[in-house]
This record gives C-alpha cells, structure tokens and sequence, in this order.
C-alpha cells in the first residue's frame, strides 16, 4: 500500500468468521520501480513470516498480532482503585513559602523617562500621568515549588484477569477451503505487474522457487 508521503506497508490481511483482520504491527514495503517477490507463511503453531524479496521482514505470533480472537485477558471491571492510593508524582514542597510583600509587586509601573508633553493642556486634556511600562521586578503570579512524593505508588491500573469470552481456536493458523486466488487492485497510475502467484506447504520450495524464477530475472 503506498498512498502519498506516509503510508508505505505491506497489508496481511487475515479472513476469519466473514471479516478482514489487519495485522497491527506496520511492515515497510519497498518503493523503488523494480519487481518483489512477497512471501507469507502460517505456520501450524500459529506463527508467521512476512519475507519482501527471500528477507524476512516480519515475524511472530497471530494470536498477538490479528484482533481474531477476542483477548485472553481483560481488565478486571469489578476493581477499584483504593481510596489510599497516591498517584501524585509530585506535590507543593511545605518548606517553599512565598516571600513576604510578593503580592505588593505591581505588573506595571510608570515609565521614569516619560516626559509631559509641552503642548499638554491640563484644562483641555485632564490630568497628565506618565505612560506604564514592565515591571523588572514583576516575576508573575507566585506558584510554590513542586517535590517528589514520597508517597506515590505510582498510576493505579486495573489488575488483569481471564476473559470470560475467550475461546481457544486450536486452528485459528488453518485455511482448510482455500481453492481461490483474487487481487483487488486499486491504483492512480498504471505500470502494476503480478505474475508466479504460488501457494503451497513447503516454505523452502517457495523460497527454491523465487531463486529460480524472480531472482534470475530481477
């Protein structure tokens, strides 16, 4: 799949109970104009192997990687967080207190170097005040200093427990009717080739097989 600037992957999608399972794991495809030879392999233990061109790019467990079954475990719905549990990381350190006349700094004081314009009329244009500018000594509203906690237990998090809804597929690897292969294209420009689709039980023909066919003509 290579749409625009970003998405770049290879798509393993597995067919189980009428839907698309998208592996959650990305597998970078290539992007140069030259052909591939793409191999996925499922095993009988449940694992797999994605291999771009006899490399492998990807492996590991199809229990973890499709959303096919449901989770073994699950958050416990019916735990709560004790009422003595301190997930502060940090608090206001007792020893920092704000200094005396703080609050009395005012944001803005009267520019010293401004002068009374001569042609100002006090009759005509009120009483004259000189202009504010910044306070130097003006540091904001006063915020007390933070510490560690030396009670934090750190974010609570609900314990795991077995999903009530799971159920083992000892076969979940198995494609017992598979008789068919399909290719849904979709593209803005043409120049896309497939040939030697292959599917088998012998992961090393099919490696023998690429060696022998792509590889020579790559």
């Amino acid at each position: 799949d290579i749409c625009g600037y970003s998405t770049k992957k290879v798509h393993a999608i597995l067919y189980r109970d009428g839907k698309n399972h998208l592996i959650k794991k990305d597998v970078p495809c290539e992007t140069d104009q030259l052909s591939h030879v793409y191999t996925f392999i499922i095993r009988p233990d449940a694992t797999y192997s994605i291999l771009i061109d006899n490399v492998e790019k990807q492996t590991g467990s199809i229990y973890d990687e499709w959303d096919i079954l449901p989770p073994k475990q699950i958050k416990d719905p019916e735990a709560k967080k004790p009422e003595d549990w301190d997930d502060k990381e940090y608090i206001p350190d007792p020893e920092d207190k704000k200094p005396e006349g703080y609050d009395d700094i005012p944001k803005e004081i009267p520019d010293s170097e401004a002068k009374k314009p001569e042609d100002w009329d006090d009759e005509e244009d009120g009483e004259w005040t000189a202009p504010t500018i910044p306070n130097p000594e003006y540091k904001g509203p006063w915020k007390q200093k933070k510490i560690k906690n030396p009670n934090y237990k750190g974010k609570w998090k609900a314990p795991m427990i077995d999903n009530p809804d799971f159920k083992d597929d000892l076969f979940i690897y198995a494609y017992d009717n598979l008789k068919y292969v399909g290719i849904e294209l979709w593209q803005v420009k043409s120049g896309t080739l497939f040939d030697n689709v292959l599917i088998c039980d012998d992961p090393e023909y099919a490696k023998k097989f690429a060696e022998e066919t792509w590889e020579k003509l790559k």
